[in-house]
């Protein structure tokens, strides 16, 4: 009798456990169809109006509104400080976004004066690891798998209390030999992307809001990249890596992010056309992410409204990768001129509710990609190479406070 009262019990309890989302998890949102209610110690928090989240404890923001757009102001000073008691991430939710944040990556952690900005969740809600993901870190021969690199971010992240963004499955650069130059027959290579975006999705299940599932597919021309992928696969080969990480972990946002999409042209439109068809053939699919790597002076108009043309199709857009180079060392004016550029291109996601979020591609001068890859160019980021803030973080600041 006991017995079969227990089992009553924990028939009806079951239900109701399976309805719940976990810490972190999604709870809500414009489309979405998964649970509704928390796990104990987590409440449903209104992140914007395409995401409510798990969050520990209490918190409520209302849902983000549609903006008029605003003209950028010039510079008031040559220091940034933010109003007291705020930071970058604390504006950005308070205005109806999910976070700002910044990527980073190992080499950097031991960097106590650096850490000290980077743990500060007022400041950054959100980090991406802008290297220990990709498949040379992960996969560097083929079955074995290693995550330590990861593994040190995504714990960061936790213990901060960060969003942590997964980068990236697929993607032709930063690929072992073994997958570069691959003799793979069409099913072999469907196993090999099955079983890496698996392993790596599932690893870190539960614990990233989002990934860049593929990478970079097109040139900037619109046509496919040429790289293994493509080659064996043909223009297969997103579905098959979507598919493989929403198995992994539902609850993950899937995203495609690419650069030189964030104007109107032949690779926007083809972006475009590529999740509209994937969206018509049932393929999970979340969002695009904008990488957003500019340069002074050469923001594009018509940034906002090809956002919007994303988000028409149900789908949430994110700045993934933002900095903006200019030639250096960098001269006043130019700095001036990159005050108004990020706030142009922050406001633009300001004014579109599905636009979630922006991450910056490093915050410091100090460790940006830029200089070792543009020869001359640099100074990219709203943080000098002392770790004192630029006009550009008042740039930011206001796009976040319009």
């Amino acid at each position: 009798m006991k017995l079969s009262t227990s089992f009553s019990l924990l028939a009806a309890i079951i239900p109701y456990a399976l309805a719940q989302s976990p810490e972190w998890g999604q709870c809500g949102g414009i489309g979405w169809s998964g649970a509704t209610t928390c796990v104990s110690g987590t409440v449903c928090t209104v992140m914007n109006a395409y995401y409510s989240q798990c969050i520990p404890g209490s918190a409520s923001s209302a849902p983000a509104t549609t903006r008029p757009v605003s003209t950028p102001s010039g510079p008031t000073s040559t220091s940034a400080p933010a109003p007291a008691g705020t930071g970058l991430n604390a504006l950005a939710k308070a205005a109806g976004k999910l976070y700002f944040g910044t990527a980073t990556d190992n080499g950097e952690l031991s960097d106590a004066a650096y850490t000290a900005i980077l743990d500060n969740n007022k400041e950054f809600g959100q980090i991406t690891p802008a290297n220990s993901m990709k498949w040379d870190a992960t996969e560097p021969t083929r079955g074995t798998f290693t995550f330590s690199g990861g593994d040190q971010i995504a714990n960061l992240a936790k213990a901060n209390g960060q969003l942590l963004r997964g980068h990236n499955c697929v993607w032709y650069n930063q690929l072992p030999s073994w997958v570069s130059n691959g003799q793979f027959t069409a099913a072999d290579l469907t196993t090999v992307i099955q079983n890496h975006c698996s392993t790596l999705v599932s690893h870190y299940k539960g614990q990233v809001y989002s990934w860049d599932v593929v990478n970079e597919p097109f040139n900037d021309d619109g046509t496919w990249r040429q790289d293994v992928f493509y080659n064996v696969l043909g223009t297969t080969y997103p579905a098959i890596a979507l598919k493989a990480a929403r198995a992994a972990d539902p609850n993950a946002k899937l995203y495609i992010n690419d650069y030189n999409i964030e104007q109107s042209g032949a690779k926007a439109t083809a972006m475009l056309n590529l999740v509209k068809q994937l969206i018509a053939d049932g393929v999970p699919i979340d969002g695009v992410g904008f990488q957003c790597h500019f340069i002074v002076g050469e923001v594009p108009g018509t940034f906002q409204t090809v956002l919007e043309q994303f988000t028409a199709l149900g789908l949430e857009v994110a700045i993934t990768e933002l900095d903006i180079r200019t030639t250096t060392p960098a001269s006043q004016s130019a700095l001036a001129q990159q005050q108004k550029d990020y706030q142009s291109v922050v406001q633009a996601c300001m004014n579109v509710d599905g636009c979630v979020g922006i991450t910056v591609w490093d915050f410091t001068d100090k460790y940006s990609w830029v200089p070792s890859t543009f020869s001359g160019q640099g100074a990219a980021c709203p943080w000098d190479q002392n770790l004192v803030k630029k006009l550009a973080y008042n740039g930011i600041v206001a796009a976040l406070t319009s």
